[in-house]
């Protein structure tokens, strides 16, 4: 199981092709809403989660937790207990973190991402705190994938579902989208 968080503010696209690309992939993936589940983008594009924050299990189903950014979704992953404890949870228990655009900031103040290399949006890049902080649009150091922004969401989207189903399925459905990169 992936958990994406969405937080008021989230950057939908970030959230929702990650959403999409992984579910074309197989991969089990639900969208939690942190402070209840219709939750609000960045673009006021109310989305329907699949859980409230409070149905979130940490138990041995959990592989990964993705945070997207967005403003003030950012800052609202940041300040809540269950996002937090989620992230502990894949660092204790060796699940991969996933953060997009200004979202790497939360691992980077978390103190998760001392000696990785990691990407943000730019004028993120203090907020991650003794990162080798990259211009690439995605990094992928161990457990931990980042993302720069919007932009690259499918090839943030499509590291994450090569971590788990592998490089020929990851390419497969990038190439089904007709994505010119």
């Amino acid at each position: 199981m992936i958990y994406v968080f969405l937080a008021k503010g989230f950057e939908e696209i970030e959230a929702l092709a990650v959403v999409d690309f992984l579910r074309r992939a197989e991969i089990e993936v639900c969208t939690v809403g942190v402070g209840g589940k219709i939750v609000a983008g960045s673009h006021n594009i109310p989305v329907f989660a699949d859980l409230d924050e409070s149905e979130v299990k940490l138990d041995d189903n959990l592989s990964a937790v993705v945070l997207p950014g967005g403003m003030p979704g950012t800052l609202n992953l940041e300040a809540n207990k269950t996002v937090k404890d989620a992230v502990n949870f894949c660092v204790e228990n060796g699940k991969t973190l996933c953060a997009i655009c200004a979202a790497p900031s939360v691992l980077g103040h978390m103190g998760l991402l001392k000696g990785v290399k990691a990407c943000c949006f730019p004028g993120f890049e203090g907020e991650l705190e003794g990162a080798d902080v990259s211009d690439e649009y995605v990094c992928v150091d161990n457990n931990i994938i980042t993302g720069k922004g919007m932009g690259c969401a499918l090839l943030f989207a499509h590291a994450i579902a090569e971590k788990f189903c592998g490089k020929k399925e990851a390419d497969r459905i990038l190439n089904s989208l007709q994505c010119a990169i």
